[in-house]
């Protein structure tokens, strides 16, 4: 057990009232030890807290006089201050296997924690999950949580996991959605083990089983040029077709069984069959936009001006937790300097009305063309950029490297203004480690949603 730094203090908070100060080790609140943000942000919604801090090896109390549900105010370092439930399975699917060595070592970190499934939407298989987390979560509300499924046959989800819990721990899940805890499901689909009959198996089994769940997404593996599973390649267009002809078909089914259309297929597939995406309505709110489903519509909804706000990923954490750190695909992706104008934005200034390339990953490359062609503008192009860092399959913007980059804009001409979408980097950093001031040209980070690119493309 750690406990909790203090990172940042709320201007006129209740926190900055009593005293807390950036540094300060928050060792109890109302004399209870918290394990994690979930359990901190429950005990500081209590008015008037006792704070016992480190403050420099000394101890100092703090009387936080404060509304209940009042906001304490103060972000603390980590989520967790406990230990990290890592994952002991082993899916031969998992990217995470077919990292190259020396990028940063958060990135060779598997978790299976189900508070990370709460707090940041990851996705957990329940193969450590316990009785003791089944009464936290539902007396505590943790709701949403999300859950990899695979299979809902026990031995294909065994044999997927490489953990023979695999088979059993879905009973979790039964238990989940009997308390009422809202549940967003996660089919990932390698060609040959868990497509065709499996997947259609798999999405009877829900409906049989698992109706409840509130959405179900199909999202295809990714796979490295450093894989190591000679089981596991990338789909064909074919069987791209036949995994979406199945979301179709079990649409239909759950539609009109259970009054919504349930499961989704990753825009991916969409890409790689060569079809068009469904319209707007037929993603239902977009409910798993962050697991890639729907995010070339939502893009055009923002890009055509549609919408006023946009659907992307957000950073940080869940609104009402406060003081919860941003980690992982959610934290910042911009340093300070960028946020506030500074860095390459300076050197924007000398390329107003220059030409502008857009940068992004090979995927998003088939998404933009047609948006910008109806501009009409002859100053805006897409430049694709082939992922040679990862290879394989590797097409997403998020998975851009400055070492990918830097080559492709070697050979683009100096002197225009580049915009580059902010989801490849986390704190300004790419996945190698280098940083946009790292490129051969200066490039603008834009968020990575269409009313941004459109009000980028304005500034002339």
């Amino acid at each position: 057990m750690s406990a909790p730094r203090v990172v940042s203090v709320a201007p006129a908070s209740p926190a900055e009232r009593a005293g807390l100060q950036p540094g300060d080790e928050i060792l109890a609140v109302n004399g209870e030890v918290p394990r994690d943000v979930i359990a901190f942000r429950l005990l500081t919604d209590e008015p008037d807290v006792v704070l016992e801090v480190s403050r420099g090896g000394l101890a100092v109390e703090l009387d936080v006089p404060k509304r209940a549900g009042e906001r304490l105010g103060a972000e603390v370092s980590s989520a967790l201050f406990d230990q990290l439930r890592t994952c002991d399975n082993h899916c031969e699917f998992c990217f995470i296997y077919q990292l190259p060595r020396g990028l940063r070592k958060s990135l060779y970190l598997k978790d299976d924690d189900y508070r990370l499934s709460f707090l940041y939407g990851n996705f957990t298989t329940l193969t450590r999950f316990t009785e003791a987390d089944l009464e936290r979560v539902v007396t505590e509300g943790l709701s949403p949580l999300h859950v990899s499924i695979h299979a809902t046959d026990p031995e294909v989800r065994a044999s997927l996991l490489r953990n023979r819990r695999g088979a059993t721990s879905l009973r979790w899940l039964r238990a989940l959605l009997d308390h009422g805890i809202e549940v967003h499901g996660q089919v990932v689909v390698c060609p040959g083990r868990n497509d065709g009959a499996v997947l259609d198996d798999t999405l009877a089994g829900v409906l049989d089983r698992f109706p409840e769940l509130a959405t179900l997404c199909v999202v295809p593996l990714g796979v490295s040029r450093f894989n190591t599973e000679p089981a596991m390649r990338p789909h064909s267009a074919e069987e791209a077709r036949a995994v979406l002809e199945a979301v179709h078909d079990w649409q239909d089914v759950y539609l009109a069984t259970l009054g919504h259309r349930l499961v989704f297929a990753a825009d991916e597939y969409y890409l790689l069959a060569g079809q068009q995406f469904p319209p707007p309505e037929a993603y239902e709110g977009f409910p798993m936009h962050e697991d890639g489903v729907g995010m070339a519509r939502t893009f055009e909804l923002e890009f055509t001006g549609a919408v006023t706000e946009a659907t992307g990923v957000a950073t940080g954490f869940f609104s009402w937790v406060d003081g919860a750190p941003a980690e992982g695909y959610r934290a910042p992706r911009t340093i300070a300097s960028e946020r506030a104008g500074g860095g390459t934005a300076v050197a924007l200034q000398a390329r107003r009305g220059a030409p502008v390339g857009v940068l992004t990953g090979t995927y998003g490359a088939r998404i933009l063309e047609p948006l910008l062609a109806h501009l009409g503008r002859d100053d805006v192009r897409v430049v694709a950029v082939d992922n040679r860092f990862f290879g394989g399959n590797t097409g997403v913007a998020g998975l851009l490297t400055g070492a990918d980059l830097a080559r492709v804009l070697t050979d683009e001409p100096p002197g225009h203004r580049y915009l580059l979408p902010d989801v490849c980097l986390s704190q300004g950093r790419f996945l190698d480690g280098t940083s946009p001031d790292d490129l051969p040209r200066p490039v603008e980070v834009v968020a990575t949603d269409g009313i941004a690119l459109r009000a980028a493309l304005e500034r002339r």
